[in-house]
């Protein structure tokens, strides 16, 4: 057993449903943007009522819950701002994460009693910018992607110890310095630092010279076209003690657009990590496979260790078109019933299975059970051999139990 610090592991969630999932798939915490003010305007986001029962689902179940208000803000948006902050001072969460120093000081004069994280979009990286939060009041400040992890272990060697350092360990990578992108803003008219990032870095390029309109000159680093902006995702999970080491006390999973059947994987992963390295770091380490089939499982680009190992270079960039998708998300159990003797699986459908087939229930626990669908019902109880219609509510009878908030997956869109 280590004796050091056990970080927090911190999830995303779009949306109650998927906050859910990531409490219950072990997340310590989870952020969440409202329906305003956020930088996932794309998000489904909550309501201030699904807040508050967000908040009282995680308190439940032993997790905190962040809401994000990291908008780099214009005139136009401080009286909302400040109606909102009067709001969210009576939904109580954990924490407030923020980037604009004016929205930050709108923070401490109506929330003074709910604790400020400064966002990456701060653009955090040296330790004299972690001090000044701190003298502001701020009780966390997330570190700049653009670092390694000696320069955040020397921001740890020059801050207090009650001073907490969130940290991104898993996902989608920002081309733009500490994400404060312009580039959608100018070809879309959509501003990525108030939410709405239509992610431009993602698509294809060509080269065309002035005078030569229409004529695509041959820049390229693959047959499909140049991904010149494209980075890899990230992926720590096979070096977490170097992120311990490094006085991390947050990491953080990137990803509020992201479904249940992402946030479950991902989680789950980490948090069997985390856990394995604290009972016995020998554990951890020969379970790292393990780890990395489940991370890998997951809808995602290439994985990379972004700057935490120094400069990234052209390894870390992604020159392919479609990014990978092993599994396709079929469900999540929302409660089991028995009808006349049978026992069945009640879920939203998310894409097409059939009766007969052979899926993979995933369950908080860490247990994976392959499972047959032995019927199917719609929710009149009328029997279906398959289930065609997104978002239809069905009933499946499994030829194995399974429980509330287990995940059915299936291989590669088979």
């Amino acid at each position: 057993m280590t004796s050091k610090k056990k970080p927090e592991l911190l999830a995303p969630a779009g949306s109650p449903d998927v906050l859910k999932t990531a409490v219950m798939y072990g997340a310590d915490a989870v952020y969440i943007g409202g329906e305003a003010f956020g930088l996932r305007a794309a998000a489904d986001n909550f309501s201030n009522e699904e807040m508050k029962e967000a908040v009282s689902f995680a308190h439940d179940h032993g997790a905190k819950l962040y809401v994000t208000a990291n908008i780099l803000a214009h005139n136009y948006d401080l009286k909302g701002i400040e109606d909102y902050f009067k709001e969210l001072r009576d939904i109580r969460p954990d924490a407030v994460l923020i980037a604009d120093p004016g929205v930050f000081e709108m923070a401490r004069e109506i929330m003074t009693e709910i604790p400020i994280h400064i966002s990456t979009q701060a653009n955090n990286v040296n330790y004299r910018t972690f001090l000044f939060w701190r003298k502001m009041g701020a009780e966390r400040v997330v570190t700049g992607r653009e670092l390694s992890l000696k320069e955040i272990k020397e921001i740890r060697d020059h801050i207090p110890d009650d001073m907490e350092i969130e940290s991104f360990v898993h996902g989608a990578m920002c081309m733009s310095y500490s994400g404060r992108c312009l580039m959608s803003n100018y070809m879309t008219g959509r501003d990525a630092n108030k939410g709405a990032c239509t992610h431009p870095c993602r698509w294809t390029y060509s080269l065309v010279e002035e005078k030569r309109p229409g004529e695509y000159m041959p820049v390229f680093e693959n047959e499909r076209g140049t991904f010149i902006f494209n980075s890899k995702d990230l992926c720590m999970i096979d070096h977490l003690p170097e992120m311990i080491d490094a006085g991390i006390d947050s990491l953080k999973i990137e990803g509020r657009m992201k479904t249940a059947l992402y946030v479950a994987t991902v989680v789950r992963a980490y948090r069997m990590a985390i856990d394995d390295y604290f009972e016995d770091p020998e554990k951890y380490k020969e379970r790292i496979p393990f780890y990395m089939r489940e991370v890998l499982s997951a809808s995602r680009r290439k994985y990379c260790t972004g700057f935490f190992f120094g400069k990234a270079g052209d390894e870390s960039m992604f020159y392919e078109a479609e990014r990978t998708a092993p599994e396709t998300y079929l469900g999540t159990v929302e409660s089991v019933e028995e009808k006349e003797g049978r026992i069945f699986a009640v879920l939203e459908q998310k894409n097409k299975f059939c009766v007969g087939d052979t899926l993979e229930a995933i369950s908080p626990d860490g247990s994976n059970t392959e499972v047959k669908v032995i019927s199917m019902q719609d929710d009149k109880g009328n029997e279906m051999e398959s289930c065609p219609h997104p978002k239809q509510m069905i009933f499946v009878e499994f030829d194995k139990r399974l429980k509330e908030f287990d995940i059915l997956r299936r291989e590669g869109g088979r």
